[in-house]
């Protein structure tokens, strides 16, 4: 684990457990803000570089101050806006942090209540703060992919055009996720008009239709549920047939010795891509350098070489012309290849 996860996970913990504890503005600030950016490797005492109650010139309400401006290189690149952690993150909370990236050179503004971190940035037009963010988590609900994409606001890695690369899709990854768990939660009548009509064939009155809202939620929950409980009952029945698969094999090479978690990641990428090629057409064939995730049990088919054999973990992928080695700290991260892993099975799979 990384020194930046530890750290991060370590903040998390103290937000659930302490939340009721910072009520005020200050309070988030103080307990959570500045060991975030402190994290991320900035240095919050030096007011050179983590400028606390920053002010610039020509704002639109004199005297006015964002709570926090991070400096790189020279320049004002990071504002951040800091609110009480029982109130909710709003549009009219990004008037200062509006007024304030027009008149300086802001790349990116933060918004936050101590538990939900709102990130923006300029994609519709240059030099003006786009209204929705492109990425939004819960610091008490930390994802391996938000630790991956705060991998690239640390001091020592800050690239604006790497961040930018990932923006625009996280912005509208972000918001879709947003829709549809609120259609979970609340479903609209237009949804249960759309998902019903093929169903129900009656009058929709509203007896019938409160009656049918009901019936979507409870039917968008339980498809979400077979879904996973589909997934994780097949690995788990494969697992104990490759476990004897891999034990009864003789190593192709003297002194390789396949790891417990050699065993995961090969069930986690066959997992990835059942749906894509059958399980039985994936292989696991291990060496001393990686072990190979193979289709058909064929060295021309590659699927995923998992590097596990060093203090830096690599997943190889094989969806354009040469294998292409990709940085993991955990093998949760493994899922975040999804797409690419089915692309490459996908090649394979009418062969």
């Amino acid at each position: 684990m990384s020194t930046l996860e530890e750290s991060l996970r370590s903040l998390s913990e103290r937000v659930k457990s302490h939340s009721s504890t910072m009520a005020t503005e200050e309070a988030a600030k103080t307990a959570v803000v500045l060991p975030f950016l402190r994290a991320l490797g900035y240095d919050v005492f030096d007011p050179n570089e983590v400028i606390p109650e920053f002010t610039a010139d020509a704002v639109g309400k004199k005297g006015e101050k964002v709570d926090y401006a991070i400096k790189i290189d020279g320049d004002i690149r990071i504002l951040i806006e800091c609110k009480p952690i029982s109130m909710t993150l709003e549009k009219k909370h990004l008037d200062q942090l509006f007024r304030y990236f027009t008149v300086t050179k802001a790349k990116f503004a933060i918004l936050t209540n101590g538990r939900t971190f709102n990130f923006y940035t300029d994609l519709e037009e240059p030099n003006k703060l786009d209204a929705r963010p492109f990425l939004i988590f819960d610091i008490s609900d930390l994802q391996p992919t938000i630790i991956n994409e705060l991998k690239k606001f640390e001091k020592a890695a800050f690239n604006v055009d790497a961040i930018l690369a990932t923006a625009e899709r996280l912005k509208y990854t972000s918001g879709i996720k947003q829709v549809i768990a609120k259609l979970i939660d609340d479903p609209t009548e237009d949804f249960v008009r759309l998902v019903a009509a093929d169903v129900y064939e009656g009058r929709l009155t509203a007896q019938v239709k409160e009656m049918l809202t009901g019936v979507v939620k409870a039917a968008f929950r339980d498809v979400i549920m077979d879904t996973v409980k589909s997934r994780l009952t097949n690995a788990l029945a494969d697992t104990q047939e490759v476990v004897e698969k891999i034990e009864d094999a003789a190593p192709e090479e003297p002194d390789v010795v396949t790891t417990p978690e050699e065993v995961e990641g090969y069930m986690i990428v066959k997992a990835i891509v059942r749906d894509t090629i059958p399980g039985k057409r994936v292989f696991m064939r291990d060496a001393k350098s990686y072990c190979a995730v193979l289709i058909d049990d064929n060295n021309r088919r590659p699927l995923a070489r998992l590097h596990f054999n060093r203090s830096v973990k690599y997943i190889g992928l094989f969806d354009g012309e040469v294998e292409e080695r990709v940085i993991i700290d955990t093998l949760d991260q493994i899922y975040e290849h999804s797409e690419r892993l089915r692309a490459t099975a996908a090649k394979y799979a009418s062969v």
